[in-house]
């Protein structure tokens, strides 16, 4: 069975601390309850988290939806978002099962960006990264008035925005995320082809705006 990985890479800087740091904890424990119900995403969707604070790290390697254990998130440091990028080159490039001559491998990664700020590191490095790996969909929230979209739109061209860090507002992105997953485990079972984009996955609720 191809897999479909989804990476989920999440601003754990100090701004952060609070009310959005435990949202985004119940974000990602609903994400997983609701995608577990779904039989097409719990045949073929791995997940796996990247966290970036002062630093970024793998907090949970790319995962079966049945096996996968939330981690303990918390909020600290500043924003290595450059570094964020460079890690999931590197994961992209060990855990996602490539195409052989003799076997098909797993479809391209689906990436979900979350962030209220701005790197505070080398972000062209890690877009230099970011451009060796082969990706789907990468979607970019800008999480409150903090967040720099026109940094966002360095990364990618799917950029969406909350306007506050509240839990209302966080709980709809990931509901959105969770729908945009299932959605794309049925797509690509019915078209053999990967989710390549913004348009391909549901509209995103009110609370989240997409950004031209």
């Amino acid at each position: 069975m191809r897999r479909l990985p989804v990476y989920l890479l999440i601003d754990v800087s100090t701004s952060m601390t609070g009310e959005p740091i435990a949202a985004v904890r119940n974000g990602i424990d609903t994400l997983i309850s609701s995608l577990r119900q779904d039989p097409h995403a719990l045949e073929t969707a791995a997940l796996s988290v990247i966290e970036f604070g002062s630093d970024a790290q793998q907090s949970v390697s790319l995962t079966e939806l049945i096996n996968f254990q939330a981690p303990t998130i918390e909020a600290n440091g500043w924003t290595a978002m450059g570094a964020a990028l460079t890690l999931l080159n590197e994961r992209v490039a060990a855990e996602v099962k490539k195409t052989t001559p003799e076997s098909r491998g797993d479809w391209k990664p689906l990436v979900f960006l979350f962030t209220d700020g701005m790197a505070t590191d080398d972000l062209e490095k890690g877009l230099a990264d970011l451009n060796r790996s082969q990706l789907g969909v990468i979607v970019a929230c800008a999480a409150g008035p903090h967040a720099n979209l026109e940094e966002l739109k360095k990364i990618t061209d799917c950029v969406v925005s909350l306007d506050t860090l509240d839990s209302a507002g966080i709980a709809a992105f990931f509901k959105w995320v969770s729908a945009s997953v299932s959605t794309s485990s049925v797509k690509i079972d019915l078209t053999k082809k990967d989710i390549s984009t913004l348009s391909e996955l549901p509209p995103p609720p009110e609370e989240v705006k997409i950004i031209d």
